[in-house]
């Protein structure tokens, strides 16, 4: 390792990931910078997933490795790729995500000029199952209160100092779905992070990814983490996952519509998540829910339309 160029480590987690895994692996393979290693911690494949490791390890001697056992999720497999890897800085990336060209070299440079920071995260798209791009990842400038209220850091955009890392204990293996939002938290409260203005990486968004398949386990564990770490729910949180237990819907595909029964399951819901600070919670759920917006919801609810009873 020397300063100008250090050592990075890349984990991929991945369980019969054969659909999207190739372009993945062609991503970090193809970077342009040299002194990284890439390691795939596979689940216990029982697709094509193996075969395809296997050609890309003997293509990339030296470069890429992996290994193949049971494990208790991603949050573990990466725990185990980091406890590995020899970088002074790392990164994982999803088996159905992607890099730009360019994506290591330009987020080792800022962290080289910028040594004061323990992480970059740089800017993304969504893209679906066939790479087509569906909008701009909503990334913003890094702010720790702001985080607490929804996470703008882009996972697969993002390289972090191992240091820092190990600093704030590593990676929670009991969470299967926000162990990224759980570390920027407890990353937040020590260190400094930052968004760069560069375009580093996709991430896929499509029904079969856990983003969406266990849309309930990520609510209640990035409800969870926020309390754990910050000691107050904000109302963003709540009222998402109040929709997500009324209706079912995903929130992203399926956008987010507000009703009168979702704002009221979210005041009793927040004040008892915020047991601690109910007033604190009561005082922001007012300021959201004002009178007109109160009368709008109120009359759109088929019980005022059912009665008639309406609010003028």
């Amino acid at each position: 390792m020397t300063p100008e160029f250090p050592a990075v480590t890349i984990v991929t987690p991945c369980l019969n990931a054969e659909r999207f895994l190739e372009r993945t692996l062609e991503s970090v393979l193809q970077q342009d910078y040299s002194n990284f290693e890439y390691l795939v911690l596979d689940g216990g494949s029982t697709d094509g997933t193996l075969a395809l490791l296997e050609r890309y390890a003997a293509a990339y001697p030296g470069k890429m490795r992996y290994i193949s056992e049971p494990d208790n999720g991603a949050s573990d497999a990466i725990a185990r790729g980091f406890a590995l890897g020899r970088g002074e800085i790392f990164a994982y990336l999803n088996a159905d995500d992607t890099y730009f060209p360019g994506a290591i070299r330009t987020a080792v440079a800022y962290l080289r000029d910028e040594p004061e920071l323990a992480g970059i995260y740089g800017n993304a798209f969504w893209i679906d199952g066939d790479g087509a791009v569906l909008g701009t990842y909503p990334t913003k400038p890094f702010d720790a209160e702001l985080l607490g209220r929804e996470c703008f850091v882009c996972q697969p955009a993002s390289f972090v100092r191992a240091a820092a890392i190990r600093e704030v204990g590593g990676f929670d293996v009991k969470l299967h779905t926000a162990f990224d939002y759980d570390l920027w938290l407890r990353l937040a409260r020590r260190h400094k992070l930052r968004r760069i203005e560069v375009l580093l990486a996709n991430s896929r968004m499509h029904l079969d990814n856990k983003t969406f398949s266990r849309r309930g386990t990520v609510f209640r564990e990035a409800i969870t983490c926020v309390q754990r770490h910050q000691g107050y729910v904000p109302f963003q949180w709540i009222h998402g996952y109040c929709s997500y237990l009324i209706d079912g819907r995903d929130q992203f595909f399926e956008p987010l519509q507000p009703s009168f029964t979702k704002f009221a399951f979210s005041l009793g819901l927040g004040v008892v998540v915020n047991w601690r600070h109910p007033l604190r919670y009561v005082r922001e759920w007012c300021s959201i829910m004002s009178p007109d917006a109160f009368v709008r919801r109120w009359n759109a609810t088929w019980i005022a339309r059912r009665t008639g009873i309406q609010i003028r």
